[in-house]
């Protein structure tokens, strides 16, 4: 990624090699892909096995995906209280190892002949539970041994490795669903990944303003109260404000789609699910390619503009995919939707690390994601039933005209913003060289 000094006298983005300069960013993203394979793997492990043992059930499916996003909306508010109360570095390192215990427990939900569905829903919900720690603690790490200048490319750097990883994690899964035709590896592969996470970040060597200073004593009111204070500065920020009504409203239409997708291409198209990884391609070849460009793009396009200008672009690719005919037509959609997506994932992370307080951005962090989770859920229980009503593929429809309200709802919330620009002072310690 190269140094590019952006419109506005924003100061040069630090390149990638610079980003890999610093030991503590290293762990950080080692850690990272490493779960992520995992995750990708069990994920699409999961769903494909509930279509299977369910001849199909989009509400089983829908189960699943529920079972993963309600502990964000719900424990996660309390997760984010205590990532600022504790030792975030400690909270990644537990969450590790007690999810990697948890994925070897779907182990023991069956096999497709005989499926204990319960017992792999409440797995799945106490995994998503543990990861609701992880997810704000990383998230305030990463303003603490990244340099301002280095977050947006250090966010880029994360968005590519994500997909990539994810990708080759659903590959890994559609072979051995669709080749091998076996459940079980994936789960071990997972639990390995991690526990080499685990290993990897206990590498980190924290700055001392990394050190949170936990609170008075952890009370109910003191708890409600800090819960409180995040929703607080979400209301009160308008660059929160914004995000949170445009991913809010996007994800009013994109869980439904996320849970309707799958099952179309496999029952609808016939396609088999060795071409998932196939599929998972287009897109992330669209996300590499625009991440690759994001400091190009930073240097052009204001923050707030990458975020309704994307949405704008994801909901055109949605509503497309009602007009798909056999699996070929997926591929441009997935790119454009991909193309649009690490762009405007980049530039939320960045903005809401630079606009907010690193001592309260765990709370905020969880805040954000519980609200967007809500609508999320909320879209996901009314799958089934508007798939019903309306048919699939004019789910996509109303998802796409959602996402693109979203995106000129944003714009006219955004008019006007100008974005922290950072200065000589900054909230990370000297970067630890290699």
């Amino acid at each position: 990624m190269s140094e590019i000094t952006p419109a506005g006298g924003q100061p040069a983005s630090m390149s990638v090699r610079q980003l890999f300069g610093i030991a503590n960013f290293r762990f950080l993203w080692l850690g990272q892909i490493v779960s992520d394979f995992g995750d990708s793997l069990t994920a699409l492990t999961l769903i494909l096995f509930i279509n299977r043992v369910t001849d199909g059930d989009t509400a089983a499916i829908a189960y699943l995906l529920i079972a993963l996003a309600l502990p964000h909306a719900t424990i996660g508010l309390v997760a984010g209280v205590f990532v600022d109360r504790w030792n975030r570095k400690r909270i990644m390192i537990v969450s590790d190892v007690l999810r990697g215990v948890l994925v070897l427990g779907f182990l023991l939900t069956g096999t497709a002949e005989n499926t204990n569905l319960s017992l792999l829903y409440v797995i799945a919900f106490a995994h998503s539970a543990v990861g609701a720690f992880f997810t704000p603690a990383r998230s305030a790490v990463i303003p603490l041994i990244v340099p301002k200048e280095g977050l947006l490319p250090a966010n880029s750097l994360a968005q590519i490795s994500l997909v990539l990883f994810r990708l080759m994690g659903t590959a890994a899964a559609g072979f051995l669903v669709g080749g091998l035709d076996v459940f079980w590896p994936a789960y071990v592969v997972d639990a390995s990944s991690f526990f080499v996470s685990a290993l990897i970040l206990s590498r980190l060597a924290m700055p001392p303003a990394a050190e949170v200073k936990a609170a008075a004593q952890a009370t109910v009111s003191a708890v409600l109260s800090e819960m409180r204070a995040g929703f607080g500065l979400l209301v009160q920020t308008r660059i929160l404000v914004g995000t949170l009504l445009a991913a809010g409203i996007t994800m009013l239409g994109l869980g439904a789609v996320n849970v309707l997708l799958a099952p179309m291409i496999v029952n609808d198209l016939q396609v088999a699910e060795t071409w998932f990884g196939a599929i998972e391609l287009s897109q992330v070849a669209g996300m590499v390619i625009s991440g690759s460009l994001v400091a190009l793009l930073a240097a052009r396009f204001k923050p707030t503009n990458l975020i309704s200008g994307g949405l704008i672009g994801i909901g055109v690719g949605v509503a497309c995919l009602a007009l798909i005919q056999n699996v070929w037509h997926l591929f441009p959609i997935l790119f454009l939707i991909g193309l649009m997506s690490t762009p405007l994932n980049t530039a939320i992370a960045t903005l809401i690390q630079l606009v907010v307080d690193n001592a309260v951005l765990g709370r905020v962090s969880a805040a954000l994601g519980a609200i967007i989770q809500v609508a999320n859920l909320l879209s996901m229980f009314m799958a089934g039933t508007l798939a019903t009503l309306v048919g699939v593929r004019n789910v996509f429809v109303m998802g796409g005209v959602l996402a693109i309200v979203a995106g000129f709802l944003a714009a006219a919330v955004f008019r006007g913003f100008k974005p922290p620009v950072a200065g000589v002072e900054d909230a990370a310690q000297t970067p630890v060289a290699a």
